[in-house]
C-alpha cells in the first residue's frame, strides 16, 4: 500500500506527474544552457568563413591569431556550459529517484500483495530504471536541441536560398524517417518488454522452488521452457534493434550525403560567383548542425520509446493503487478485534473466496482457525491484517476500521508470521526488529526471549549480529521460523496472527511457541492461530471453522470441538475430518 499523508507530519507519497513536473522545471535550465551552446556553435562556421574569405586573401597573421583566440574561447565556454548542462540532467535524475524511489518500492510490495507475478510486481522498478536511463543519456539533450533546427536552416537560407532549400529538403527527409522509426518500433518495443517480464517470472519461479527442481530432476525441462521464451525475447530484441539501427544507419548516410551535396552545390555557386568559398564551408557546417539533432534523436529513439512507455505504464500502475488521503493518528488498540460480515475476494477478481465471516475477539483471547485445504484460512488472514481489502464488510480494531489507520502505524500494532517464512538480507537483530534503520536492542532481546529463541540465536556464529543471506540463507527452516515468530512479537503488538507457526518446529521450538502464546494472553494481546492439526488448538480459547468458503462454526473451543465430534454428519464434522493429526501442513493457500 502506498504511503499516505497523515496529520502527524509523516512523509507524503508524491505522484509521478508531480515529480516529472519538477524535472521539467530543471530541464528549462537545460534548455537555457542549450540555447547558449547552440549560439556558440556559430563560432566554427564564422571562423571558417573568415579564414577563407579574409585571412587567406589578406595573408594577415594577426587576424588569424585573433580569430583563433576567439574560437578557443568560444569552444572553452561551450564545453563548460555543456558540462553544466549534463550535471543539471544528472541532478534532475537524482530528484526523480529521491521523490519517487520509495513510492515505487511500495508499489512493488502492493502489487505483490495483490497477487501479481514476479514480472508484474517488479515492473514499476524496471520502469523507473528505464526512465532514469533515458534521462541520463543523450536523448534529452537531443530533444532540447531540436527546436534549433529552424534557426540553423534560416542561416543556410541567408547564405544562399538554394543552400537553404537543400538543407530544408534534407531535414524533411530525416523527420519522415524519424516518424517511420516510431511506427515501426512501437509494437516491437512492447514485445520486448513482455518477453523480458516472462523470462524474469520463469527464472524467479525456478529459483524460489530450487529444492523441488533439483530433487525431481526438473532442471532440464524448465531450462528448455525458458530457452524457448528466451529465444522469443532475443528475436524480439533483434528485430527491434534491426529496425532502429537500420533507420539510424539510413539517417547517417543521408546526412553525410547531404553534407557532400551541399559542398557540391556550394562549389557550383562559387564557380558562378554567387557565394564565396568561405560561405560554402560555413553552409556545410550549418547544415550538419541543423541535421545533427535529428540523427541523434533517431539513434536514441529506442530509449525514448521505452521511456515513454515506462512513464505511461508507471503512471497507470500508481493510479490503480489506493488514493492518497489524510488519516488521523489513532491510539494503540487495547480491547477488541471485530470481523463484521466480511466477504473475501482476491484483488482484481470478483469471485468470493469466503462469504459472511463474522466474529469478535476480546483482549487476551486466542482464536484457532481451522479448515481443510482451500477453505480460505490464509485469505481471511490477509484481510484481517489489512493486506487485502474486504470485498464486503469490515475488520475493526477497537471499533476503528483498518482503512482508518496509516499502514505503517497499524503495522506497529500487528505481528504476523506466514506459512512461507521470508527473512531479509541483514543481521538476525535487524530481521527481528523488522529491518528498522536503528533497531531497539532491548526490544529485540525482549522479542527473542518471548519467542523462546534467545538461546538458539546465541548459539549462532555471530549471535544476534549473524548476517543472513536472501531468504534467511544460512539458517535451517526451523531456525528461520523461530526468528520469524520473534519478529512477529517485536514491539509488543496487540494483534498477533500466526499461520501454521509450528509447521517446522522441533519439540523445543513448539514448547517455546506454546509459552509465547501463554505470555501473549497474559499481556492481553489477541492471538489468531491458523492450524491444520487438532493438537495446535490446546491453547485456544475459541475456534473458527471454515469450509467451502463459508464460516461453519465459531465459539468456545470445547463447544466447537464437541460439535465437530458429534455422530451426526455435519459440515463442521467434515471440516474436522480434514484436519491433520500429524505431519507438516500444506503450503500456503493461494486464494
Amino acid at each position: 500500500m502506498l504511503q499516505r499523508p497523515t496529520t502527524s507530519g509523516q512523509p507524503v507519497h508524491t505522484s509521478l506527474t508531480a515529480v516529472l513536473g519538477d524535472c521539467k522545471r530543471a530541464f528549462w535550465g537545460v534548455a537555457l544552457f542549450s540555447a547558449i551552446v547552440n549560439l556558440l556553435m556559430l563560432a566554427g562556421p564564422i571562423y571558417m568563413l573568415q579564414i577563407y574569405d579574409r585571412v587567406l586573401a589578406s595573408r594577415s597573421v594577426s587576424t588569424l591569431v585573433a580569430l583563433t583566440i576567439f574560437l578557443v574561447g568560444a569552444y572553452a565556454f561551450q564545453g563548460l556550459l555543456d558540462m553544466i548542462r549534463s550535471r543539471i540532467v544528472v541532478r534532475a535524475t537524482g530528484l526523480l529517484d529521491d521523490r519517487l524511489g520509495e513510492t515505487v518500492h511500495r508499489a512493488v510490495i502492493a502489487l505483490g500483495a495483490r497477487g501479481g507475478n514476479a514480472a508484474q510486481a517488479h515492473q514499476p522498478l524496471r520502469d523507473l530504471d528505464q526512465i532514469r536511463s533515458f534521462m541520463t543519456g543523450a536523448g534529452p539533450v537531443a530533444i532540447v536541441d531540436l527546436p534549433w533546427i529552424p534557426f540553423f536552416l534560416a542561416i543556410c537560407f541567408l547564405i544562399h536560398p538554394w543552400i537553404g532549400m537543400l538543407a530544408l529538403a534534407g531535414a524533411i527527409i530525416l523527420v519522415v524517417i524519424t516518424i517511420q522509426t516510431e511506427r515501426a518500433s512501437r509494437g516491437l518495443a512492447k514485445a520486448v518488454n513482455e518477453t523480458s517480464g516472462l523470462r524474469t517470472t520463469m527464472v524467479e519461479s525456478g529459483r524460489r522452488n530450487f529444492a523441488s527442481v533439483i530433487s525431481m530432476g526438473m532442471a532440464g525441462a524448465l531450462a528448455a521452457r525458458w530457452a524457448k521464451v528466451n529465444e522469443r525475447h532475443v528475436e524480439s530484441v533483434g528485430r527491434s534493434s534491426d529496425v532502429v539501427n537500420s533507420y539510424g544507419s539510413l539517417t547517417k548516410v543521408l546526412r553525410l550525403l547531404m553534407q557532400s551535396a551541399i559542398l557540391g552545390l556550394g562549389a557550383y555557386l562559387v564557380i558562378r560567383q554567387e557565394m564565396t568559398a568561405g560561405a560554402m564551408i560555413a553552409a556545410s557546417i550549418m547544415m550538419g548542425r541543423a541535421l545533427a539533432p535529428i540523427e541523434t534523436a533517431i539513434g536514441n529513439w529506442r530509449g525514448f520509446v521505452a521511456a515513454r512507455d515506462s512513464v505511461r505504464r508507471l503512471s497507470a500502475t500508481l493510479a490503480r493503487l489506493p488514493a492518497e488521503r489524510g488519516v488521523t493518528d489513532l491510539p494503540k488498540p487495547t480491547s477488541t478485534l471485530s470481523v463484521e460480515n466480511v466477504t473475501v475476494a482476491a484483488p482484481n477478481t470478483t469471485s468470493a473466496i469466503l462469504t459472511n465471516v463474522h466474529f469478535r475477539l476480546a483482549a487476551g483471547e486466542v482464536l484457532g482457525v481451522i479448515g481443510p485445504n482451500g477453505s480460505g484460512k490464509s485469505s481471511l488472514a490477509r484481510v484481517i491484517l489489512g493486506i487485502w481489502p474486504p470485498a464486503r464488510g469490515s475488520v475493526r480494531l477497537d471499533n476503528a476500521a483498518l482503512d482508518q489507520w496509516d499502514p505503517d502505524a497499524l503495522g506497529r500494532h500487528v505481528g504476523y508470521m506466514s506459512q512461507m517464512v521470508e527473512l531479509f538480507p541483514g543481521t538476525v537483530a535487524e530481521n527481528i526488529a523488522r529491518m528498522a534503520p536503528e533497531p531497539d536492542s532491548a526490544a529485540v532481546l525482549r522479542a527473542a526471549q518471548a519467542a523462546g529463541a534467545h538461546d538458539m540465536i546465541l548459539r549462532l556464529s555471530g549471535g544476534y549480529d549473524t548476517v543472513l543471506g536472501d531468504g534467511g540463507e544460512g539458517l535451517s527452516i526451523g531456525q528461520q521460523q523461530r526468528i520469524a515468530i520473534a519478529r512477529a512479537l517485536y514491539g509488543d503488538p496487540f494483534l498477533v496472527l500466526l499461520d501454521e507457526p509450528s509447521a517446522s518446529l522441533d519439540g523445543e521450538g513448539e514448547a517455546a511457541l506454546q509459552n509465547a502464546v501463554k505470555q501473549l494472553k497474559l499481556r492481553r494481546a489477541i492471538v489468531i492461530v491458523v492450524v491444520h492439526r487438532r493438537s495446535a488448538l490446546a491453547l485456544c480459547d475459541k475456534v473458527l471453522v471454515l469450509l467451502n468458503g463459508q464460516q461453519r462454526d465459531f465459539g468456545p473451543r470445547d463447544d466447537v470441538l464437541r460439535r465437530m465430534s458429534a455422530p451426526q454428519p455435519s459440515a463442521a464434522a467434515a471440516a474436522g475430518a480434514n484436519l491433520k493429526v500429524v505431519g507438516d501442513p500444506p503450503r500456503e493457500e493461494r486464494g
